[in-house]
């Protein structure tokens, strides 16, 4: 059976670990071939993908360096011959330090705004121009629900993600006549197994009690946000454009 997105080439950043790597190897399935762009090794996603019949590479990226996100894009064409996807996943989240606004320093904003929202320009800014050779792109940008509930404590990472929301519009409206579709995914909190690995008392309370406001009454899977991701990688949603899509469970209603 020909998968949704055959054919198709897929560049996905921050996809060498958590839900970056479920989205590489879920669009894989469908028939992508995928560019790995991260800071981390992602071989041993390369070869999880190799081994099911898919093609994959890993290109070592930095999101925040301009020339990096051209050469994933260089790469991404040198290897499999077009661009067609790009899902923006790469951001700080996991590590950073929780605490009042007042308490966040200047460099802790920067290195947020620097792959959070400059990694997502960046990177729509280098696979465009092959999008548009083909006059066809989709561009998924991982926004996330901090963005519209006031999360306290991480106030930065809030800020960077209603940024995400608002790239998303714009870049929407401007590249719609060359046949490029760019959405958003805003998730709730996704448990993985790395962001287990670092969490202490207060986060884990936090994750429990952040489960039970849900409708469904418990938090994301990396397999709750894959099925959108390939939607909106696919040709069912071409009449999508510039929107954000919430998945959390019920905890957030428009």
């Amino acid at each position: 059976m020909m998968g949704q997105l055959e054919g198709k080439v897929a560049v996905v950043t921050g996809g060498a670990l958590g839900i970056g790597a479920a989205y590489c190897k879920r669009l894989a399935e469908e028939g992508a071939k995928v560019v790995i762009a991260d800071l981390e090794d992602a071989s041993s996603v390369v070869g999880v993908i190799e081994q099911a019949g898919g093609e994959a590479i890993f290109v070592e990226t930095d999101v925040a360096n301009e020339a990096a996100n051209m050469n994933m894009a260089a790469k991404a064409v040198e290897a499999f011959g077009r661009l067609d996807i790009l899902v923006a996943n790469a951001g700080l989240y996991t590590h950073l330090r929780r605490g009042p606004s007042l308490e966040e320093t200047v460099d802790e904003w920067d290195a947020v705004y620097n792959v959070n929202i400059k990694g997502v320009w960046l990177g729509a800014k280098a696979c465009i121009p092959e999008m548009k050779k083909n006059g066809y792109g989709k561009i998924i940008n991982i926004a996330s629900t901090a963005a519209f509930q006031g999360t306290p404590g991480i106030t930065r990472y809030a800020a960077s993600k209603a940024a995400v929301v608002g790239i998303t519009r714009s870049m929407a409206r401007e590249y719609g006549d060359d046949g490029i579709r760019i959405n958003a995914i805003a998730p709730g909190p996704i448990e993985t197994e790395t962001g287990k690995q670092y969490e202490t008392e207060e986060s884990i309370k936090r994750r429990l009690a952040s489960g039970k406001k849900r409708a469904l009454g418990r938090n994301g899977m990396p397999a709750d946000v894959l099925g959108l991701c390939v939607f909106l990688s696919s040709p069912k949603s071409d009449f999508m454009s510039g929107q954000t899509v919430v998945v959390d469970g019920g905890g957030t209603m428009w």
